[in-house]
């Protein structure tokens, strides 16, 4: 099983990215995926997550309204979109996929994970 991301890169506060991220060796249709972030000397957090239908979504209180998750399960995908963009969403984000359909945060809950792309927000 392999999740790649892709999307990071340097942008300017109040600037836009969308990270994707593509599973491959197995579907995950039914299950939990992830988004997580983590900044030099900070623990990782959960950013996002959704359930397998979209029908359940969750976000870290700092990012809602600004960070949209979505998923495309014929792709085996999730993506990641980042909105108005503060110096303080800097971090590596990983994606992360958790077994099953309950919107697992925790994340020893998520057993495949990402290698990770940076995200650099400039003031």
């Amino acid at each position: 099983v392999q999740l790649v991301e892709s999307g990071g890169g340097l942008v300017q506060a109040g600037g836009s990215l969308r990270l994707s991220c593509a599973a491959s060796g197995r579907t995950f249709s039914r299950d939990v995926m992830g988004w997580f972030r983590q900044a030099p000397g900070k623990e990782r957090e959960n950013v996002a997550a959704i359930n397998w239908s979209g029908g359940r979504i969750y976000y870290v209180d700092s990012v809602k309204g600004r960070f949209t998750i979505s998923r495309d399960n014929a792709k085996n995908s999730v993506y990641l979109q980042l909105n108005s963009l503060k110096p303080e969403d800097t971090a590596v984000y990983y994606c992360a996929v958790a077994i099953g359909d309950y919107l697992y945060l925790r994340s020893a809950s998520f057993v495949y994970w990402g290698q990770g792309t940076q995200v650099t927000v400039s003031s």
